[in-house]
């Protein structure tokens, strides 16, 4: 997977109209859109969690006391640069408008009998 944050440099951090038959072009049915979109914005944030995470882990620091809370502007830094990302469900619909997401259709399963 490539870096999120290198893709999303250029992408407008706000929410906008979208039009629907563009974004049902591919697959003729705007909740198969949705879902498909939605599932990709799980799959970013979760990336975005865990990356996140592992950057601010460098910072901890394990001490018994309560008191001893050090700010550290590198980890204030990075906390505010992941929180002016745009959201996940903007990143995800960016992604499917510009032909980014694969996905695959499940074949029904007919019972005859």
């Amino acid at each position: 997977m490539t870096d999120i944050k290198t893709k999303v440099q250029g992408l407008e951090p706000n929410v906008q109209a979208r039009d629907i038959k563009r974004l049902v072009r591919d697959t003729d049915n705007i909740y198969q859109t949705l879902n498909i979109i939605s599932k990709r914005a799980t799959q970013i944030a979760v990336d975005l969690k865990h990356e996140l995470h592992n950057k601010l882990e460098e910072f901890a620091v394990s001490s018994d006391t309560i008191e001893e809370i050090h700010e550290n502007k590198e980890q204030i830094e990075i906390s505010k640069f992941y929180e002016r990302l745009p959201n996940p469900v903007l990143i995800a619909s960016a992604e499917f408008l510009e032909g980014n997401i694969h996905y695959r259709e499940k074949e029904e399963r007919r019972d005859d009998f």
